[in-house]
């Protein structure tokens, strides 16, 4: 999902971003039907600064709409992995200008969620092929309402559908860059990619990691803790020390904190998982606190301990 970007320093401050996302009470969807995060989201983004921040290889990456936003740069094209949300088009084509004046050619959706295609209309009438699972078209094109958010996303119109699809695995070669995208079945949703870029030993992996954050975890979609956790270890299993990470939301990362992120999903399901096997009711594991340890890095945005607590006693 996209409930904020996730990182603190001056680069890009997301409490301007997503303040209140969600208000949490006995239950998740407590709030379903009161004014949708969506709408707060997407006013925020109306004025929010786009920053870039420069990795190597020619990648850059875009915060501040919706998620992180990489963009691989050359004389003859750009391509971007996911679009944002389509309000800050005037600060992201900026921001993309003054990377390069090279035109777009592709956008690649590493899931379905708006934050990570809102921008895919406008992308393309700039001319970029939009690449994404074969996942993430159908639920564009069918319109998803997200429980927790109290929205219903209305059908996205043909401009913004992608394409070219994924099924498991798709290679783009792109002005001497190799792009490999990947599906590893369903994790975050049942639409997530992971793209690597080869050459620069860059990967961005979406909404699958949350850099610093607790996660959240789209049920509705196909999503689960299971999912996640499996992501995860493939992702692992896929770099070296000296790759650069970059997550659906929060700084750009390495393999020491994706790792340490893994053992905090393992460590949790495997608390809240005793806890249920106990018999305890969902309030009584929430009120054990089973992610006390970890909710002092991962626990200070809008997924909270409750609530990320609530997330992984619902899929085990």
């Amino acid at each position: 999902m996209n409930t904020r970007c996730m990182h603190t320093s001056a680069l890009y401050d997301p409490r301007t971003f997503l303040a209140a996302l969600f208000t949490l009470s006995a239950s998740p969807w407590a709030a379903a039907d009161v004014t949708s995060p969506v709408l707060k989201i997407n006013a925020s983004a109306e004025t929010t600064p786009v920053a870039t921040q420069a990795l190597r290889g020619n990648i850059s990456v875009l915060t501040g709409s919706g998620g992180n936003i990489a963009v691989l740069s050359s004389a003859d094209g750009k391509l971007l992995v996911d679009s944002g949300i389509a309000v800050s088009r005037p600060r992201l084509a900026a921001a993309l200008d003054a990377i390069s004046p090279a035109p777009l050619e592709f956008v690649v959706n590493t899931h379905y969620h708006w934050d990570h295609t809102d921008g895919n209309a406008w992308t393309n009438q700039e001319g970029a092929t939009i690449v994404a699972h074969e996942n993430t078209l159908k639920r564009l094109a069918a319109g998803t309402r997200v429980i927790e958010w109290g929205y219903t996303f209305p059908p996205l119109a043909g401009a913004g559908l992608p394409t070219v699809l994924v099924r498991n695995e798709q290679t783009i070669p792109f002005h001497g860059e190799t792009v490999i995208l990947k599906h590893y079945g369903a994790g975050h949703t049942d639409t997530d990619l992971s793209v690597y870029f080869k050459n620069a030993d860059v990967l961005q992996m979406g909404d699958i990691w949350w850099n610093g954050h607790y996660p959240f975890i789209d049920y509705g979609a196909g999503g689960s803790i299971d999912g996640m956790i499996r992501w995860t270890n493939a992702c692992l299993a896929s770099v070296s020390a000296n790759t650069l990470i970059v997550p659906g939301h929060g700084p750009v990362g390495d393999r020491t904190q994706l790792l340490a992120y893994r053992d905090m999903l393992v460590a949790v399901r495997q608390n809240v998982a005793r806890l249920k096997k106990e018999g305890k009711t969902l309030a009584e594991v929430v009120a054990a606190k089973p992610t006390a340890a970890y909710d002092a890095q991962y626990g200070d945005f809008v997924i909270d301990p409750a609530f990320f607590t609530q997330l992984v006693y619902m899929g085990l």
